[in-house]
């Protein structure tokens, strides 16, 4: 379920479970257990990518339907260590966003350093990032909310998250959601560019600085997510009905 692919001191690990990344709990553990070894086995930088057309299509929603609340408990548990993983990363991380981004993927880019994201080759069908939790059932937690007012203000995350919004790759780029845009085939390649750059700096200042920089990141996920509440709503009637209709959507 993951790949990597060694670019000198840049490690780009790459999710890997057709057909669009949906997160399970074994996916997530790899994700979190790369992440965690890079900087060991000689990373400096790290690239996460995902697939072509979609980056991650969030938490796989079947999955979490069929099993019982200790199932559930897991792999909500395993999603945000992974997203802990990432956001408490010694050395920085870039998303490179190859595609359609919702909910979960959309929290996993939010919790990396810098986001590359693919314009789509169809100008009349952009890829669309966000947090679109509302719209399938389920409310955003508190933490999650954090990460996005840091980069786009709390008003407009607050517009964002209310209506579920996915928003178009050029949109999110002109409010900053996403750092930078580029044709398909050059996300990966521009997301390991602007870590070269990045390294190119004196390491140890730009390191300290960033710590401190990121500390807000690690305390929105460590003590603003409140999972009990969040598993707790998990039985809400209007949260399960949609549920189940989104996933009989998608087997339509």
């Amino acid at each position: 379920m993951i790949e990597l692919h060694v670019h000198g001191p840049i490690h780009e690990i790459r999710m890997v479970r057709p057909p669009v990344n949906a997160l399970v709990p074994e996916l997530l553990q790899a994700l979190r257990a790369a992440v965690e070894a890079a900087p060991g086995k000689g990373a400096r930088g790290i690239v996460l990518a995902g697939g072509q057309g979609v980056f991650s299509g969030g938490m796989d929603v079947p999955h979490l339907l069929g099993v019982d609340m200790t199932g559930l408990r897991t792999a909500w548990e395993d999603f945000f260590a992974a997203c802990l993983a990432l956001a408490k990363s010694p050395v920085p991380v870039v998303a490179a966003i190859g595609g359609h981004a919702p909910a979960g993927g959309c929290v996993l880019a939010l919790c990396c350093d810098y986001r590359v994201m693919a314009r789509s080759p169809d100008p009349a069908k952009p890829f669309r990032i966000g947090l679109n939790e509302v719209q399938v059932g389920l409310a955003v937690p508190d933490g999650i909310q954090r990460l996005l007012r840091r980069l786009v203000g709390p008003r407009r995350a607050e517009r964002l998250m209310v209506a579920g919004a996915m928003i178009p790759a050029r949109r999110a780029f002109a409010i900053g959601m996403v750092d930078e845009l580029a044709d398909l085939p050059a996300v990966t390649p521009r997301a390991i560019g602007w870590l070269g750059e990045l390294l190119a700096l004196p390491s140890s200042p730009m390191l300290r600085t960033r710590a401190l920089a990121r500390a807000d990141v690690i305390d929105a996920l460590e003590n603003h997510v409140h999972l009990d509440r969040f598993i707790d709503a998990w039985d809400e009637p209007d949260t399960q009905d949609t549920l189940k209709a989104l996933v009989a959507k998608m087997k339509k």
